[in-house]
């Protein structure tokens, strides 16, 4: 498998993960989402726009554009609902952009600013990389304060994604080849 197409299977997993962990969330009681917990973001809602946010910022970068924040969140985090269709559309666009980026622009160095003043310096494919590692680590988050409700989190891992979605559809699609023979 090339490395376009790793990222292309990554994005694809990222926003696999979201819509699973999302519909989790918003399947819990009133008011556990965004009840105070002790976590670094204080409650789900305000973690997982904390991902948002930073996919908004490399997003930005990978643009080369600028952005609204200043910090790594918000002061105050939307509704969920708000949230999640927001969180739609820029995995939306992580994934048109995996897929319409080249193997070489994949190596591409972009210099940008971090929301500290801080320069930073990373491949395209590295940032792809960072966005999906950084929203798998906190949707782990998410899972252990879902434990709190509590409540049965979703698996929401790679291997998961791997052998529900990708070669679960491969193999269908291998076996009604065969029977059409």
């Amino acid at each position: 498998m090339s490395f376009s197409e790793t990222i292309k299977r990554l994005t694809g997993y990222k926003a696999w993960a979201n819509e699973i962990t999302f519909s989790a969330v918003t399947s819990l009681p009133k008011g556990e989402a965004t009840k105070e917990r002790e976590t670094r973001f204080g409650n789900i809602v305000h973690t997982l726009n904390h991902v948002y946010v930073i996919d908004c910022i490399f997003k930005a970068h990978l643009e080369k554009t600028t952005h609204p924040y200043t910090a790594r969140n918000t002061e105050i985090s939307p509704p969920l609902e708000e949230l999640w269709q927001s969180v739609k559309l820029v995995d939306q666009w992580y994934i048109d952009y995996a897929h319409s980026v080249s193997e070489k622009e994949l190596l591409d160095i972009v210099n940008f600013q971090f929301v500290d003043g801080d320069a930073g310096t990373m491949s395209r494919s590295e940032i792809i990389l960072h966005v999906v590692n950084h929203g798998t680590y906190h949707r782990g988050l998410v899972s252990d304060m879902m434990y709190q409700v509590p409540a049965v989190s979703p698996a929401n891992d790679l291997t998961v994604y791997l052998r529900d979605v990708i070669y679960s559809s491969k193999m269908l699609a291998n076996q009604n080849s065969r029977r059409s023979l």
